[in-house]
């Protein structure tokens, strides 16, 4: 299961009122690129949308959508949300990432020996 902090609850929620979109689930992902091997996607999809593959559930009051496939190598992920003098933005911090690039948002990752559980080509 992930985590999300307080301020990112804060963000999420703030991100489905400006976009007039309170009904949407969270989906957070992964994709090949990047700095590193990988970088984190967040969205917000629509509930009854969801794709066969994805796992529905709540953190924190927030409905959440994680790809099946991509489980594994989020599922102790703990996401937060700071401001600096760059502006604002989603912090991740994954401990199943073998190297993180200095933007925090690309990362490498080990594979995990699994049919189930599928890196993205």
């Amino acid at each position: 299961m992930i985590e999300i902090s307080e301020a990112a609850v804060a963000e999420i929620q703030r991100m489905q009122t400006v976009r007039a979109q309170t009904d949407r689930r969270f989906r957070i992902g992964f994709a090949r690129g990047g700095c590193k091997d990988f970088y984190y996607t967040v969205d917000l999809v629509n509930s009854n949308e969801d794709d066969d593959n994805d796992l529905p559930y709540n953190v924190n009051g927030i409905p959440v959508s994680i790809d099946l496939h991509q489980l594994a190598y989020l599922e102790h992920l703990k996401l937060d949300y700071s401001e600096d003098l760059m502006g604002g933005g989603f912090r991740f911090e994954n401990p199943l990432a073998t190297t993180v690039c200095g933007c925090g948002n690309s990362f490498a990752i080990a594979h995990v020996e699994s049919e189930r559980w599928q890196l993205p080509t």
